[in-house]
Formats: C-alpha cells, structure tokens, sequence
C-alpha cells in the first residue's frame, strides 16, 4: 500500500493527536492478526519465527504480539536470534565481496544449535538460550538462560534471518511472521518518500540516539545491509504466514524533527551525498509533528526514545 501525501500534511494540520492515535490503531489491527494466526497454529508448533530488515520495528511488534497473546492467557518468551552469534573465526567467518567480515550473513549464526533448540522445546524439553557478548565478540555461556515450553507457552525467535532456509527450512511447522516498513507516500503517483528511507531514517536516529554512533558510520553501513537484505532476508519474505506493515503514516513528520540536523551534518565529501540532498528535500514536503504527541507506546519510540517498552 502507499500513503497520500496530501492526505498526511492534512490530518496533521486539522488534528495531529486524533491523526496519530488513528495510525498507531491500524499497527495495532495488524498485531492482532498476527497474534490470531499465532494462536491459530499452536497447536502445530509452539515456536514463531519474526524476521524482517533492519529498522523494521522488529523488537517491538515482537513486545506487542507479546501482549496481545498473553492477553488469550498465553505465556510468550521472546528469544533475539543476535544470542546464536558464533564466536569469530578469522579462517571460516563469511566474508563480503570487499573481504570484510560480512556481519549480514546468516552463516554467522548457530545453526544447529536453533535446530536443537526448536526440537527440544516443541518436545517439552528444556534448553539453555546462549548470550552473544557484543562488546567482546564472543558467546559468553555463562550467562546463558534455561527455556522451558509448558502448556499455553510459545517461543518467539526474532531476527533478520529467522525465515531463511538454514532457519525456517527444517521446521517448516513453526509460525513464520515478515515485518516491514512498507509502504511509501505519494503524491500523483509519485513517490516522495521511500519506505527504504524509512527505514534508513530509523536506523540513523537509534544508531545515533542509544547505539554512540553517527550518521555517517550508519551510512557506511548501509550498502551492505541492503546488500545483505537482498540476498537473505526478502527472498522469504513470502514464506511468512502472516506480513506486517510497521510503516506509520506520522512517522515521517515527527522524524523530521530528529533526521534532519544529522542529515544536514553529513560532510559534503560523503559519497552518498547525492542521495542525501534527494532525502534532505523530501522531509521538506511534509508539516512537522511534535514527537511529545507520539504515544509512549508507539512503535517510533523504539527508535526515538521515551517509550513504555524496554529494550535489550
């Protein structure tokens, strides 16, 4: 699907509040028909498998499902396949056309060990959930978590690669849910804002906002995350039983207020400035929102900040 323009610069302008509220409502319908098709299907499998890009809003339609199931009297546990990271290897780590440690690949993961863990826990066994150190590169098993399904119990698995075919190929039993800033906005059929620009905006912001990094080492990134996407995450996209749209008609005005000075930051010698200026005079085109109105437990605040949700 694809937002009008017009019709967003005009909800804004006679009544932001009501505009927002209306929008987070329709990503809250398709929480819940992801939660239905969950409930639907736990009598085949008790894992759920999220995948979908970076800057989806993946963490937090996770946290959501969580509350809609729980609210049936399901008990979730949401798992972050970033814990079945392997400890690199120099001789055997995949590697990027360039020769750089392709940190996209899903070769990086630990895939017999998910096997393992989804057998185990849709047999009712326990399992040991492994951490993955960031700050040392390492899988630290001493901190690992022990799972256990019992009755009414699910295991969402979330990750960029949870529906490709090392993953989701050897239990095809499990729930498969995409999600995706989809849509763009147009203006006579033209495209003014891309929803891959969502995206990168969102990245850009958290990066920048929780993770010490500016926007142009997000830049640098960004070739091979989309590179990465192509290759591993929407070719299965349309293997998931259910595809979320977590694009927010409001999203681009309250951004607006964050992206823009990184934006305009960006040194001129940048060689993605070209596309830069495209993206700089796009927000151009659309009335700003204060981010004060954004619900506390909107999906935006998983980027912006000041949410009712707690992330890892």
């Amino acid at each position: 699907m694809a937002y009008q323009l017009q019709d967003i610069n005009t909800r804004v302008r006679a009544d932001a509040p009501a505009f927002l509220a209306e929008c987070d409502e329709n990503y809250h319908k398709r929480v819940v028909e992801a939660a239905d098709k969950i409930v639907e299907r736990m009598t085949a499998s008790p894992i759920v498998l999220l995948s979908g890009p970076s800057g989806s809003g993946k963490t937090t339609t996770a946290l959501k499902i969580e509350e809609e199931l729980e609210k049936r009297g399901i008990n979730t546990h949401t798992v972050s396949l970033d814990n079945y990271f392997m400890t690199r290897d120099p001789a055997t780590a995949p590697r990027t056309p360039d020769g750089q440690y392709d940190l996209e690949s899903p070769l990086c993961l630990d895939m017999p060990l998910l096997d393992e863990t989804f057998t185990r826990l849709s047999g009712g066994e326990e399992v040991i959930i492994p951490h993955f150190d960031f700050s040392r590169q390492l899988r630290d098993t001493s901190r690992g978590r022990p799972l256990k399904l019992e009755k009414n119990e699910i295991a969402i698995f979330e990750g960029i690669h949870a529906l490709g075919p090392g993953i989701a190929g050897p239990h095809p039993e499990a729930t498969r849910l995409y999600i995706s800033a989809r849509s763009n906005v147009v203006e006579d059929g033209v495209v003014k804002f891309k929803g891959t620009w969502m995206r990168l905006t969102r990245r850009a912001v958290r990066d920048y906002n929780f993770r010490g990094n500016d926007i142009e080492f997000t830049l640098s990134m960004w070739a091979n995350v989309r590179r990465g996407e192509k290759l591993y995450i929407s070719p299965y996209k349309n293997t998931a039983h259910v595809i979320v749209d977590s694009s927010l008609p409001y999203e681009v005005p309250v951004m607006k207020n964050y992206a823009l000075p990184l934006l305009k930051a960006v040194p001129e010698e940048n060689q993605r400035r070209a596309e830069l200026l495209e993206l700089i005079a796009a927000f151009d085109d659309f009335e700003p929102v204060d981010p004060d109105l954004v619900a506390k437990s909107s999906l935006l605040r998983e980027f912006i900040g000041g949410g009712s949700y707690h992330y890892k």
